[in-house]
């Protein structure tokens, strides 16, 4: 299916509903994570989240820059009181996004919007060493 630029900037406020989502969850997460084990994850989850807003302030510049209305809304997310559980939802979110972002980058690229290709490339980059933080906390 062709691209339009009304359709982009719909899935660019998808994911930034998800960027939103995703700073909160990290947030709730930090607090509500406990063992030994998890300290070092739990800062980074912090660093995680201020990231994730970062991420939603580049995203709404550019769904303005090209026309477009950011989105206030929310996407739901998981919570949980085991703290494995919490992580794999954390990694799933992850993995979620990378792939967003990678369709992102590519509708960018068929529309020859360049800028915001290589703004979702830099996204893209932390949401891949986020993914890689939780995986590795995982696997201890």
């Amino acid at each position: 299916m062709k691209i339009t630029m009304k359709k982009l900037l719909s899935e660019l406020n998808k994911d930034l509903e998800w960027e939103y989502a995703a700073a909160i969850q990290y947030v709730q997460h930090a607090a509500a994570i406990n063992g030994a084990q998890y300290d070092s994850i739990q800062k980074e989850l912090l660093i995680h989240s201020q990231q994730e807003m970062q991420h939603a302030v580049l995203l709404s510049v550019q769904i303005d820059t090209l026309g477009g209305v950011p989105t206030v809304d929310v996407e739901k997310r998981e919570i949980s009181k085991n703290s494995v559980e919490m992580l794999k939802e954390d990694l799933k979110g992850e993995e979620y996004a990378i792939k967003r972002y990678k369709e992102r980058i590519g509708q960018a690229e068929d529309l020859k919007e360049y800028g915001l290709r290589r703004v979702l490339e830099d996204i893209l980059i932390q949401e891949e060493e986020h993914r890689r933080d939780i995986a590795n906390a995982l696997s201890k």
